[in-house]
């Protein structure tokens, strides 16, 4: 089998190629070829050395789209993206990215597709981005998109075509909506969602933390394991059960700020805790005020898909996988 990940990169795309190599039968078969995809050259753990091809590429430019589908991958996993912020404020490279690549993606997988027969599994990393406010209490899986960004139109609207293809037969396609990922590993970003992960990776590595909202701030979260584990799950489903509504919205955890800090103390103890300042930034509180807060992710939950239930779990799984187990 061949698997491409495009945005092999990033967090999610390094995890899941790590997920590879610890488990290489995790598709359902054997890998015979990794094609690995960014604009920068992603990183190749040893034990998938001899099937992996790295390449540093850019997908919305003329020709790269064709050259990657002319090797008929079996499986894609299409995680590239410009984020959010970035989207918004440059709104030529986020259309340019986010539509025109993907867009450029799925005709290439059709016109393989009408040389000979090929309709590969494509597994679309997409966003809660998507809805727009006013929402209602609980977010079901029948509430409309209206996104009211750039970021989350343009997901939206790939989430059309991802649809469309596969109703025509053109490719076997789901479209996973993400929680906030939590806890992110690195170092502290600007993102206006970075201080949910910074409160508590800091602190367990005895760094302080800034805490820039109320700690009544609720929001839907889900661990960088769980992420991985809906990819993987999304590969190897008998998309019969999904139907022709590809888009599912993932399962989380819907939580405050304060539990994220209860658990903390459970874990890590009062000393951790006392590393959060607390320095309010309106701009931010504003932002993430205006961000779902819970769904109901009652179909994928119904398809196997599954994430944490406490953020004792999601601390836990950041301290076995980023530190190795230890509290400093």
């Amino acid at each position: 089998m061949h698997v491409l990940i495009l945005g092999a990169a990033g967090m999610i795309g390094r995890k899941l190629v790590g997920r590879i190599a610890a488990e290489p039968m995790i598709l359902g078969q054997s890998i015979d070829r990794l094609t690995l995809a960014d604009v920068i050259k992603p990183p190749v753990p040893d034990a998938l050395a001899s099937i992996s091809k790295p390449l540093a590429l850019d997908l919305a430019h003329p020709g790269i789209a064709e050259k990657l589908i002319d090797e008929r991958p079996n499986v894609i996993f299409h995680l590239a993206a410009v984020v959010s912020g970035e989207a918004e404020a440059d709104f030529d490279k986020g259309y340019t990215v986010n539509l025109d690549g993907t867009r450029a993606l799925f005709e290439a997988i059709r016109h393989q597709g009408q040389k000979s027969a090929y309709v590969p599994r494509v597994i679309f990393a997409s966003s809660l981005a998507v809805f727009g406010t006013p929402f209602p209490e609980t977010i079901g899986d029948d509430f409309l998109t209206a996104p009211l960004t750039s970021y989350g139109t343009q997901k939206a609207i790939t989430e059309l075509l991802l649809a469309d293809y596969s109703r025509r037969g053109i490719f076997d396609g789901i479209g996973i909506r993400l929680p906030t990922i939590c806890v992110r590993p690195g170092a502290p970003n600007k993102a206006a969602s970075g201080f949910f992960s910074n409160i508590l990776r800091e602190p367990l590595v005895g760094k302080e933390a800034i805490l820039p909202v109320s700690d009544t701030v609720r929001h839907w979260f889900a661990s960088p394991r769980s992420a991985v584990g809906f990819f993987v799950h999304a590969a190897t489903l008998d998309t019969a059960s999904v139907g022709p509504r590809r888009n599912l919205t993932m399962p989380g955890l819907s939580a405050v700020v304060s539990d994220e800090i209860d658990a903390l103390r459970r874990i890590a103890g009062d000393k951790a805790v006392a590393l959060i300042r607390v320095e309010p930034d309106p701009v931010i509180e504003k932002i993430v005020t205006g961000w779902a807060q819970r769904f109901d992710a009652k179909r994928a939950h119904d398809l196997g898909f599954k994430a944490e239930q406490s953020f004792d779990e999601i601390l836990q799984v950041h301290i076995e996988d980023e530190l190795d187990g230890r509290l400093a």
